[in-house]
């Protein structure tokens, strides 16, 4: 009825009114930007809805087609925000809000104003979440780019990755951000549209910085880049914000209290971090040797990545205690992370399925997730405790042994790598399967119909399969404490080699990638029994098999065993025709936590597990350095009677 009303009334005046001069940023009607800038301000307040439908009655009437879409977008932003964040929504409020970005996407391609299609995917994945609905905010992205590979739009693939990039960051997993940055600088790089050209990459740049370690070379390089590409002011504040922390870490106090100055006297510098103050000045404190425990707790307000560079400079500065108070924050922080993310995301998985067998699994699968997730923090602890027992029994040696100071010193520092390279993998590892098992639920959860019966069984044999790694996560760490506590035990007993070997590939064989072959070749074909732990042997050749799936595509994956290649032992080999494995990491990859390829699922104990196994047995666990074909070959061998273990 009152757009009727508005229809009439712009019938009658429309032959009155005339352009109006476009006097204004937006370039619109000066009298519709009037109505446009009162609208702004009685966003989710009363009074709003009047204001808006006098700019979509004045714009109509002049015939400004951009001011027109102005009114979808306000209606949209105030819809938003009338219910306030953190707080439950119905079903009934987010199909409305949905159904007014329709209706501004719509409108947007009408009246040739593409920005605005794309602006509607910003303001919907705020509400989503801004209301803990992170599995929804992830679903609008998707369909935004989605959207914008449809239409060849550079300008449209960029700020999906832009959205995509700002989602990760503010919850602090710059793991995951760090593809979709490079993706955005890319499409910069190759993109011709002049409105993609406007935008800039410094803040990009700054935040690729944010997903290196500190201290590695690629920080400051980033941040260099970033200082190249300011345009803004706030661009020169973030870049002079990342110079102040990298200064305050490579000791150079001159060049950190400049920038610190620089940052504290703008005021704008909370927009870059509502906690850039406060960090700003306990690196300060600790500079200037200042700093004490008692400033620690406050630093529970800032983000991972401003505590991590306090501890990190506090311990440059010899604050040893207090540097170890930080971790301790630092654990606690990440542990609530984890837990926040967990619940918000089961609790939206839990409303929107409905399911209550589904609702068990999930509750169970919380559980495992939660178990291990306690498991990764408790071991991170004990890492962190007996560092710090490592610190302070050599730093009392070192005062007497000065020749030893050097030494020493590098040892903490490959002890702090080693502990943050754990977190960090741990933390991801656990991420991706339990990623894995939501989504894949949340497409069973799909209406009757939805989803085939194969489509189903698919789906269902991934949930399974993650949850298989989340418990092969959870063996590999539980094996390597068992061997370091020296509670790993063996039971030997006769065991037929054939029979080992084919249940090791009848256990691994659902791993195989599309394509790609697993065989068991003995060398002799008569049958062998022999004295040995047939479980432990077939852990090891699991652990090989595994491997090889990981990193072939294509080609074959051959287990072969030998009498005569090692006397006096049985000798296995899985030969693979995947990525190889360079000569100068021929035992580098048997280091514990070591992964020479990050994207690939696993924690970088299987190797070293499957070695000390081995040993303990009396046998060998190593790459072939003279293997010349594609891929590589692993060798395992295991005595034919048991020995005194190592």
């Amino acid at each position: 009825m009152r757009r009727t009303l508005l229809a009439i009334v712009i019938t009658v005046l429309g032959g009155a009114l005339t352009a109006a001069a476009q006097n204004n940023p937006y370039q619109i009607d000066d009298k519709c930007y009037e109505y446009f800038q009162r609208a702004e301000l009685l966003i989710g307040k009363d009074g709003f809805t009047e204001v808006n439908d006098s700019l979509l009655m004045t714009a109509m009437a002049a015939g400004d087609k951009k001011a027109e879409t102005l009114y979808y977008v306000e209606r949209l932003k105030n819809a938003t925000r009338v219910i306030p964040n953190h707080t439950a929504t119905t079903d009934a409020q987010d199909l409305e809000i949905l159904n007014l970005q329709e209706e501004l996407k719509a409108i947007s391609d009408k009246n040739g104003y593409p920005q605005y299609f794309y602006y509607s995917y910003e303001i919907v994945q705020n509400y989503f979440y801004n209301h803990d609905k992170i599995i929804r905010t992830m679903e609008i992205l998707q369909d935004l780019q989605r959207e914008a590979q449809q239409r060849n739009d550079s300008y449209g693939m960029w700020m999906s990755q832009r959205y995509m990039v700002a989602l990760y960051v503010a919850q602090g997993d710059y793991i995951n951000a760090k593809p979709y940055i490079l993706k955005a600088i890319q499409i910069y790089n190759e993109s011709k549209d002049p409105v993609v050209k406007r935008q800039t990459l410094s803040r990009l740049y700054c935040d690729l910085s944010d997903t290196y370690v500190i201290g590695a070379d690629s920080v400051k390089i980033n941040v260099d880049k970033a200082v190249k590409t300011a345009v803004t002011h706030l661009d020169s504040l973030r870049c002079a914000y990342h110079l102040a922390k990298i200064a305050a870490y490579e000791k150079h106090s001159d060049e950190f209290h400049y920038h610190r100055d620089y940052c504290l006297r703008d005021p704008q510098i909370s927009t870059i971090s509502n906690t850039a103050p406060l960090v700003l000045r306990t690196l300060d404190a600790i500079i200037d040797g200042h700093f004490d425990s008692n400033s620690i707790s406050n630093l529970a307000v800032a983000n991972t990545r401003e505590i991590k560079y306090i501890a990190n400079v506090a311990e440059k500065y010899d604050y040893k205690d207090q540097g170890f108070e930080i971790e301790r924050l630092l654990v606690v922080k990440f542990e609530n992370q984890i837990a926040t993310a967990n619940r918000s995301k089961i609790a939206e998985m839990d409303a929107r399925l409905g399911n209550t067998t589904l609702q068990g699994e999930l509750a169970h699968q919380k559980e495992e997730v939660q178990s291990i997730t306690r498991l990764v923090l408790i071991l991170a602890i004990a890492i962190l405790v007996a560092i710090m027992t490592f610190l302070i029994v050599h730093i009392s040696s070192l005062r007497r042994h000065n020749k030893e100071l050097l030494e020493a010193n590098r040892k903490v520092k490959l002890a702090d790598e080693a502990k943050t390279r754990f977190i960090q993998n741990m933390s991801h590892e656990v991420r991706t399967p339990l990623n894995a098992i939501v989504g894949f639920s949340q497409l069973l959860s799909l209406p009757d119909g939805a989803l085939s019966p194969e489509e189903k069984d698919e789906f269902s044999a991934h949930i399974i399969n993650n949850t298989k790694m989340l418990t092969m996560l959870l063996d590999d760490i539980l094996n390597a404490s068992a061997m370091d506590s020296g509670k790993y035990s063996f039971t030997y007993e006769t065991a037929d080699r054939d029979y080992i070997a084919q249940q090791a590939i009848s256990s691994s064989e659902h791993r195989l990638q599309p394509g790609v072959t697993l065989t068991y070749v003995p060398e002799e074909k008569e049958p062998l029994q022999f004295t040995t732990d047939p479980r432990r042997v077939q852990q090891i050749l699991i652990n090989l098999i595994t491997n090889a799936c990981k990193h072939t595509k294509e080609g074959s994956i051959v287990v072969a065993s030998s009498l005569t290649e090692t006397p006096g032992f049985l000798t296995y080999s899985v030969t693979d025709t995947g990525t190889g494995v360079p000569l100068e990491d021929a035992e580098k990859i048997f280091e514990r936590f070591t992964k020479l390829n990050d994207y690939v699922q696993g924690t970088g104990l299987g190797l070293s597990i499957c070695r000390d196994i081995a040993g303990r047995m009396g046998g060998k666990v190593f790459l072939d350095t003279t293997h010349t074909g594609k891929g590589a070959r692993f060798v395992f061998t295991v005595p034919l009677e048991p020995v005194k273990p190592e």
